[in-house]
């Protein structure tokens, strides 16, 4: 199956409208029992990202039926949702609200992700920021680009290839284990400078538009980086998992580093592991 800009229209359409709807009249606006804890105090879920994924999902059942539907909502209650994700001839990849700590704060980064996978490669992704009303979106082998709210299309590409103490990036050091974690958190010195939204659609928006170079994630759930990986990598860009793999709709782990090119790939993973 493919995807044609219309079908893309339309799923990036349905964004737009979850966020109108569901998302923005929510915003600075949670009460008391809006907000709940999942993992921690920092993992939380509203009630925007419930009722935003139930509209998603219920928009995608109307038009594609056989299709699977991973939201990440729904994986929090029963995450045996995530089986067969690299097998399916079609599925969607649904994060309602990413950067939900964020919006939770009233703080204005987050947005909501969705990509496109068929038979295990993902094959388009859309990213809509509900406050600046506009997309990030890319497609196999179309490239990648920004679809401002007047209509107006942007082209993005990665930033230029730099040496390391020209770079600007994220390291997620704090996730990792031992001995990665103080590897890394001594080792990302060596950057010129650094930035944490606390948001994987933000992050991703700065890579695929040259703003920054490079970031390090050590969690791979498949709503927080198919859409991204896949944009960035139509924007000119390399990831792997940190093993140098490929990273896959069916991976869970091995943690992601994601850089302008293979070769800045390569000097990112020596020298921030470096002992």
């Amino acid at each position: 199956m493919t995807f044609d800009d219309t079908a893309i229209d339309w799923l990036a359409g349905i964004l737009a409208e979850a966020a109108l709807t569901e998302i923005m009249p929510r915003f600075r606006r949670l009460g008391d029992g809006d907000v709940r804890q999942k993992t921690s105090a920092a993992d939380l879920v509203t009630e925007a990202d419930v009722n935003a994924e139930r509209l998603i999902t219920a928009r995608l059942r109307e038009r594609y039926p056989q299709a699977m539907i991973v939201g990440e909502e729904a994986c929090s209650d029963n995450p045996a949702l995530l089986d067969g994700l690299g097998d399916a001839d079609l599925a969607f990849v649904i994060d309602p609200v990413d950067g939900t700590f964020n919006f939770a704060s009233g703080v204005p980064l987050f947005g909501v992700m969705l990509a496109v996978v068929v038979q295990g490669e993902t094959v388009a992704g859309i990213i809509h920021d509900p406050v600046g009303k506009d997309w990030l979106i890319g497609a196999r082998g179309a490239g990648s680009h920004i679809r401002h709210a007047h209509g107006s299309l942007e082209k993005v590409h990665v930033a230029a290839p730099a040496p390391i103490s020209e770079m600007t990036g994220s390291v997620s050091w704090q996730y990792m284990p031992e001995p990665e974690r103080s590897r890394l958190a001594r080792n990302q010195t060596k950057i010129l400078s650094q930035f944490a939204y606390r948001c994987a659609a933000h992050e991703y928006r700065l890579l695929a538009s040259g703003h920054a170079h490079f970031v390090v994630y050590n969690k791979l759930m498949p709503w927080d980086h198919l859409a991204g990986v896949l944009i960035h990598a139509e924007a000119g860009g390399h990831a792997a998992r940190f093993d140098g793999s490929t990273y896959l709709p069916s991976h869970l782990g091995g943690g992601l580093l994601v850089a302008p090119d293979q070769e800045s790939w390569h000097e990112l993973r020596r020298e921030l592991w470096a002992q």
